[in-house]
Protein backbone atom coordinates (compact mmCIF):
# COMPACT_ATOMS: atom_id res chain seq x y z
CA UNK A 1 0.00 0.00 0.00
CA UNK A 2 1.38 3.38 -1.03
CA UNK A 3 1.23 6.12 1.56
CA UNK A 4 0.47 9.53 0.14
CA UNK A 5 0.71 12.78 2.02
CA UNK A 6 -0.59 16.07 0.64
CA UNK A 7 2.22 18.53 1.31
CA UNK A 8 0.71 21.48 -0.55
CA UNK A 9 -2.95 22.18 -1.27
CA UNK A 10 -4.47 24.58 -3.80
CA UNK A 11 -4.39 27.59 -1.47
CA UNK A 12 -0.76 26.99 -0.50
CA UNK A 13 0.18 26.42 -4.14
CA UNK A 14 -1.39 29.72 -5.21
CA UNK A 15 0.30 31.54 -2.35
CA UNK A 16 3.67 30.09 -3.41
CA UNK A 17 3.13 31.12 -7.05
CA UNK A 18 2.24 34.69 -6.05
CA UNK A 19 5.40 34.83 -3.93
CA UNK A 20 7.54 33.46 -6.79
CA UNK A 21 6.03 36.01 -9.21
CA UNK A 22 6.85 38.87 -6.83
CA UNK A 23 10.40 37.57 -6.36
CA UNK A 24 10.95 37.33 -10.13
CA UNK A 25 9.86 40.94 -10.64
CA UNK A 26 11.85 42.18 -7.66
CA UNK A 27 15.04 40.33 -8.64
CA UNK A 28 14.86 41.74 -12.16
CA UNK A 29 13.85 45.29 -11.15
CA UNK A 30 10.63 45.03 -13.12
CA UNK A 31 9.21 42.76 -15.79
CA UNK A 32 10.00 44.63 -19.02
CA UNK A 33 12.55 42.16 -20.43
CA UNK A 34 11.28 38.91 -18.87
CA UNK A 35 10.04 35.85 -20.73
CA UNK A 36 8.80 32.71 -18.99
CA UNK A 37 9.51 29.30 -20.47
CA UNK A 38 7.93 26.28 -18.90
CA UNK A 39 9.46 22.84 -19.09
CA UNK A 40 6.76 20.68 -20.65
CA UNK A 41 4.41 19.44 -19.18
CA UNK A 42 3.55 20.93 -15.80
CA UNK A 43 6.20 23.65 -16.03
CA UNK A 44 4.31 25.05 -19.01
CA UNK A 45 1.10 25.37 -17.02
CA UNK A 46 2.96 26.95 -14.09
CA UNK A 47 4.69 29.43 -16.43
CA UNK A 48 1.28 30.56 -17.73
CA UNK A 49 0.02 31.06 -14.19
CA UNK A 50 3.12 33.04 -13.21
CA UNK A 51 2.80 35.20 -16.34
CA UNK A 52 -0.81 35.99 -15.45
CA UNK A 53 0.15 37.01 -11.90
CA UNK A 54 3.06 39.16 -13.12
CA UNK A 55 0.91 40.75 -15.84
CA UNK A 56 -1.74 41.67 -13.27
CA UNK A 57 0.76 43.20 -10.87
CA UNK A 58 2.92 44.97 -13.48
CA UNK A 59 0.35 45.88 -16.13
CA UNK A 60 2.23 44.39 -19.08
CA UNK A 61 2.02 41.22 -21.10
CA UNK A 62 4.65 38.60 -20.27
CA UNK A 63 5.62 36.30 -23.16
CA UNK A 64 5.25 32.61 -22.29
CA UNK A 65 6.74 29.63 -24.05
CA UNK A 66 7.20 25.94 -23.37
CA UNK A 67 10.14 23.70 -24.17
CA UNK A 68 10.33 19.93 -24.46
CA UNK A 69 13.65 18.69 -23.11
CA UNK A 70 13.28 15.03 -24.18
CA UNK A 71 15.88 15.13 -26.95
CA UNK A 72 18.40 17.01 -24.79
CA UNK A 73 18.40 14.56 -21.87
CA UNK A 74 21.60 12.77 -20.92
CA UNK A 75 19.63 9.61 -20.13
CA UNK A 76 18.08 9.32 -23.59
CA UNK A 77 19.79 5.98 -24.22
CA UNK A 78 18.26 4.59 -20.99
CA UNK A 79 14.73 5.87 -21.60
CA UNK A 80 14.82 5.70 -25.41
CA UNK A 81 11.55 4.14 -26.51
CA UNK A 82 9.68 5.48 -23.46
CA UNK A 83 10.27 9.13 -24.29
CA UNK A 84 7.34 11.02 -25.72
CA UNK A 85 8.37 14.01 -27.84
CA UNK A 86 6.05 16.99 -27.44
CA UNK A 87 5.89 20.07 -29.60
CA UNK A 88 7.56 23.13 -28.06
CA UNK A 89 5.65 26.39 -27.91
CA UNK A 90 8.25 29.06 -28.55
CA UNK A 91 6.63 31.91 -30.49
CA UNK A 92 9.54 34.26 -29.78
CA UNK A 93 13.31 34.44 -29.60
CA UNK A 94 15.06 34.60 -26.24
CA UNK A 95 17.82 36.81 -27.65
CA UNK A 96 18.80 39.43 -25.07
CA UNK A 97 15.87 38.50 -22.79
CA UNK A 98 15.81 37.50 -19.15
CA UNK A 99 14.55 33.94 -19.39
CA UNK A 100 12.91 32.37 -16.38
CA UNK A 101 12.75 28.60 -16.84
CA UNK A 102 9.81 27.19 -14.90
CA UNK A 103 9.47 23.61 -13.67
CA UNK A 104 7.24 21.87 -11.17
CA UNK A 105 9.93 19.93 -9.28
CA UNK A 106 13.71 20.31 -9.23
CA UNK A 107 15.46 17.14 -8.16
CA UNK A 108 18.78 15.96 -9.63
CA UNK A 109 19.14 19.00 -11.90
CA UNK A 110 19.32 16.96 -15.11
CA UNK A 111 16.01 18.19 -16.55
CA UNK A 112 17.13 21.78 -16.00
CA UNK A 113 20.47 21.04 -17.70
CA UNK A 114 18.58 19.58 -20.66
CA UNK A 115 16.39 22.70 -20.80
CA UNK A 116 19.49 24.90 -20.83
CA UNK A 117 20.84 22.88 -23.77
CA UNK A 118 17.54 23.17 -25.63
CA UNK A 119 17.17 26.87 -24.94
CA UNK A 120 20.23 27.76 -27.01
CA UNK A 121 18.24 26.77 -30.13
CA UNK A 122 16.10 29.88 -29.55
CA UNK A 123 18.83 32.50 -29.21
CA UNK A 124 21.30 33.77 -26.62
CA UNK A 125 19.51 34.99 -23.53
CA UNK A 126 20.85 37.93 -21.52
CA UNK A 127 20.29 35.91 -18.35
CA UNK A 128 18.64 32.62 -17.40
CA UNK A 129 16.98 32.01 -14.05
CA UNK A 130 15.14 28.99 -12.67
CA UNK A 131 11.81 28.96 -10.84
CA UNK A 132 10.47 25.75 -9.31
CA UNK A 133 7.34 25.12 -7.32
CA UNK A 134 9.11 22.36 -5.36
CA UNK A 135 12.81 21.86 -4.61
CA UNK A 136 13.28 18.33 -3.28
CA UNK A 137 17.07 18.38 -3.02
CA UNK A 138 19.34 15.43 -3.90
CA UNK A 139 21.20 17.27 -6.69
CA UNK A 140 23.47 15.41 -9.06
CA UNK A 141 24.44 18.61 -10.89
CA UNK A 142 25.33 22.06 -9.51
CA UNK A 143 21.95 23.60 -10.38
CA UNK A 144 19.83 25.53 -7.88
CA UNK A 145 16.52 27.35 -8.42
CA UNK A 146 16.60 31.12 -8.07
CA UNK A 147 12.95 31.09 -6.99
CA UNK A 148 11.29 28.26 -5.05
CA UNK A 149 7.78 27.77 -3.76
CA UNK A 150 8.69 25.16 -1.17
CA UNK A 151 11.76 23.13 -0.22
CA UNK A 152 10.97 19.55 0.70
CA UNK A 153 13.98 17.42 1.69
CA UNK A 154 13.24 13.91 0.43
CA UNK A 155 14.81 10.50 0.31
CA UNK A 156 15.73 9.22 -3.14
CA UNK A 157 13.11 6.50 -2.70
CA UNK A 158 10.32 9.05 -2.24
CA UNK A 159 8.37 10.66 -5.06
CA UNK A 160 7.03 14.20 -5.21
CA UNK A 161 4.07 14.57 -7.54
CA UNK A 162 2.71 17.96 -8.52
CA UNK A 163 -0.87 17.84 -9.75
CA UNK A 164 -2.27 20.84 -11.60
CA UNK A 165 -5.82 21.75 -12.49
CA UNK A 166 -4.90 22.18 -16.18
CA UNK A 167 -3.38 18.68 -16.42
CA UNK A 168 -4.77 16.60 -13.56
CA UNK A 169 -8.01 18.33 -12.58
CA UNK A 170 -6.75 19.28 -9.11
CA UNK A 171 -4.11 21.55 -7.56
CA UNK A 172 -1.95 19.81 -4.97
CA UNK A 173 1.48 18.37 -4.26
CA UNK A 174 1.77 14.82 -2.98
CA UNK A 175 4.68 13.04 -1.32
CA UNK A 176 4.67 9.28 -1.93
Amino acid sequence: MTREKVIMNDVEMNRALVRIAHQIVEANKGAENIVLIGIINRGGALAKRLAKIISQQEGLEIPVGAIDVSMYRDDLSKKGQYIEIRKPEMPFTVKDKVVVLVDDVVYAGRTTRAALDGLKDYGRAAKIQLAALIDRGNRELPIEPNFTGKKIPTAKTEEVKVELLEVDGVDRVILK
